[in-house]
């Protein structure tokens, strides 16, 4: 690459044209390139803005050696796909508000651009604007002292019509989307300097909205915001009112008003200007801002520094990848007050193919994997939790990324509901992967464990997944007045019935599992092969659930490895213990956390899985989970990640390989490395 940045246009409608010119106008970067799918358009727009390179598809601009970056303008439906597609072609990328629909859409663009090692931005322009940076400066200042209230408008007046983009529900038209972000993202970094930070995420969320008749998007929507430090925000949006676009900022001792905070203007510069009142001068003073050059022109000086620089995200205060994730959430959850739900994030119409708009394909082999006993296919030893997926979105991103990286195998059970069965069933149908799933079920969990719950439940769960069976089944709990035998025995029916393969007891005590497969020797059955109780290097000091117990301790783990019985351990990072931002003897705002894993002991192996850390070069949660891997018995652990930040996270645990000295001290049993030879 030149000390030039070289750009490509992929779309050539009216912000493209801004866009177009605030290059021309920055000192970082040139045109190079513009792509549109008709050829004329393209041709014209090359010639209006003198740009070499005119390409009459979006994969002619990913391919162009000339280019050096992209500026991705399509309607919104399309961001996804072609930033996930320039990452995979080594393109740094400028992609148009919002970077996607929702927030697991941005999470895969995001996880693509850290792959592929690739500079990403979204492009709210008014963050790279001077009066930003100068309304950081006066907040930081504390000139009108403790912030309390922020206001934020962006709203303008459009009649509906059937074919517009703003209002079409396939194009993801409506306000929130539109404009919206402007408000919330503006709220957030204002609420962030507060909190001495880049940007704050809300703790509350309440907010109305008025839906289209027509088409079902937002014509109008307000959202109020709660933060920490006592911050109150109120942000407007619409398409189908005009209202006065500004930024309040209400403080202890003042207050200023933002006049013109977007600097939005496609076509000229626009100075900024900043009012401000403090009870102190007892009047209001102008702030001005000289900005001879548009938005877009800093925006592109933006990008253009941080490439040039070898960095993927901008400096602050233009949007980091983190900003825009949480932005993107906060949209979600703005839409979900007000009941929009784009057609295209329903369930009934999931994808068949993923968020770059291609069939799945595995990209690695499979998570190390294994077999458990009376069990036909492998399993990857990394285990997915169906338990916290609620939307179609959420599905596809997560699944789709678990898969592609080497998993098949997924934890429902009964108790985690419908919904989340039926959404697993759904991107299997989608994607045709029955067969190369392995697919666990759990039932019969208090207060219905008993037999006749087995059989009812397992019915009823397999209706939900639309399959005919499980490859592994588990009883979620055990009820210890029912004898083993009757528990043994309809299991073994629902195995003979094709219902299920493979089966074991999860929360079973091992001396129970002991006494179900002496029953099931005696009697010419099939034993129970899995048990499924919580381990991990943090010792459970209290159950997480009621009923919950772990296999911590130097019996169980002797007869596991004595028995080969498989494990699959729940909470096998122990919720986030070992990442010291989350778990810290001071920090004890996670009640659950504190009840269920705080111990002097377990943070002498919070410690030392910090120290092996360092020397492994991955993070300490990774160290954690290498432990219950390392383990003389088969294990598979269950991971329940929300993020795909977060599965990437757990997949670096299989590149670790501890010794046994390293095993022995992560665990307590030998003081000191240096004294291992002796003690291991």
């Amino acid at each position: 690459m030149t000390s030039t940045i070289r750009w490509g246009l992929l779309a050539a409608g009216s912000i493209a044209k801004a866009f177009a010119k605030g290059v021309q106008d920055s000192e970082s970067g040139r045109l190079q390139a513009v792509a549109s799918r008709d050829a004329g358009k393209a041709a014209a727009f090359a010639e209006a803005y003198n740009i070499p390179n005119a390409h009459s598809s979006y994969e002619a601009l990913l391919a162009d050696p000339e280019v050096d970056a992209v500026y991705i303008s399509t309607p919104h439906p399309f961001h996804t796909e072609w930033a996930i597609k320039a990452a995979e072609a080594g393109k740094h990328i400028l992609c148009e508000k919002p970077l996607a629909m929702n927030a697991y859409e941005c999470m895969a663009i995001v996880d693509a651009a850290a792959t592929h090692q690739v500079f990403l931005m979204e492009a709210y322009m008014y963050r790279c604007h001077p009066q930003t940076h100068k309304l950081i400066e006066l907040l930081r200042s504390g000139v009108i002292g403790e912030l309390r209230n922020i206001k934020a408008t962006f709203s303008f007046g459009k009649a509906f019509h059937s074919e517009g983009r703003l209002w079409e529900q396939e194009l993801a038209g409506g306000a929130i989307l539109d404009v919206g972000g402007y408000t919330s993202s503006y709220a957030c970094m204002v609420a962030g300097v507060a909190q001495g930070s880049s940007f704050a995420v809300p703790r509350e969320i309440k907010a109305l909205g008025v839906l289209s008749p027509e088409s079902g998007v937002d014509g109008l929507a307000s959202a109020l915001l709660r933060f920490d430090h006592g911050v109150i925000a109120e942000c407007s949006t619409g398409i189908a009112a005009s209202q006065e676009n500004c930024v309040q900022i209400f403080g202890s001792e003042g207050w200023m008003k933002l006049p013109d905070p977007y600097a939005a203007s496609r076509v000229q510069a626009k100075a900024g200007c900043i009012q401000l009142f403090t009870q102190a001068s007892g009047c209001v003073e102008d702030i001005q801002i000289d900005s001879p050059r548009t938005s877009y022109a800093y925006e592109a000086d933006v990008c253009g520094r941080a490439i040039l620089s070898g960095k993927s995200e901008a400096e602050y205060p233009a949007m980091s990848w983190q900003d825009s994730i949480h932005n993107a959430q906060l949209q979600d959850a703005w839409r979900k007050e007000i009941g929009l739900i784009y057609d295209r994030e329903k369930p009934e119409n999931m994808l068949s193919h993923n968020f770059a708009g291609r069939p799945l394909t595995r990209q690695r082999p499979l998570m190390k994997p294994g077999r458990v006993e009376f069990q036909d296919k492998e399993l990857s030893r990394l285990i997915m939790g169906v338990d916290n997926q609620v939307s179609s979105p959420h599905c596809q991103a997560v699944f789709d990324q678990y898969f592609e990286l080497g998993g098949n195998a997924f934890d429902t059970a009964y108790g985690y509901g419908e919904v989340k069965s039926r959404l697993l069933g759904r991107w299997l149908r989608s994607r045709a992967l029955r067969e190369d799933i392995v697919l666990i079920a759990k039932g019969a969990h208090t207060p219905n464990c008993n037999p006749e719950s087995v059989v009812s439940q397992l019915e009823e769960q397999l209706e939900w997944l639309g399959t005919d069976y499980a490859d592994i089944y588990m009883l979620h709990r055990d009820n210890p007045e029912i004898p083993v035998s009757e528990f043994m025995d309809v299991l073994n029916e629902q195995v003979q019935a094709g219902r299920i393969q493979s089966f074991g007891g999860s929360n079973w005590s091992l001396e129970r599992i002991a006494e179900a497969n002496a029953y099931a020797e005696k009697q010419g059955l099939q034993r129970m092969s899995i048990a499924s109780n919580n381990l991990s290097l943090a010792v459970m000091q209290e159950p997480v659930w009621a009923g919950c117990i772990h296999v911590h301790d130097d019996a169980s783990l002797k007869w596991l490895e004595e028995q080969q019985i498989t494990l699959l351990p729940w909470s096998s990072q122990a919720r986030g213990f070992f990442l010291p931002e989350r778990a810290h003897p001071e920090k004890r705002e996670d009640a659950s956390l504190v009840r269920s894993w705080y111990s002097a002991e377990n943070f002498e192996r919070q410690k030392r899985a910090i120290e092996l850390a360092a020397t492994h070069g991955v993070d300490p949660i990774n160290i954690s989970l290498a432990w219950v891997l390392g383990q003389h018995f088969p294990v598979y652990a269950l991971i329940g990640p929300r993020t795909l930040a977060e599965t990437r996270s757990s997949l670096r645990s299989l590149e670790v390989e501890l010794s046994e000295a390293e095993m022995a001290y992560l665990d307590l049993k030998i003081p000191s490395l240096r004294e291992s030879a002796a003690l291991v």
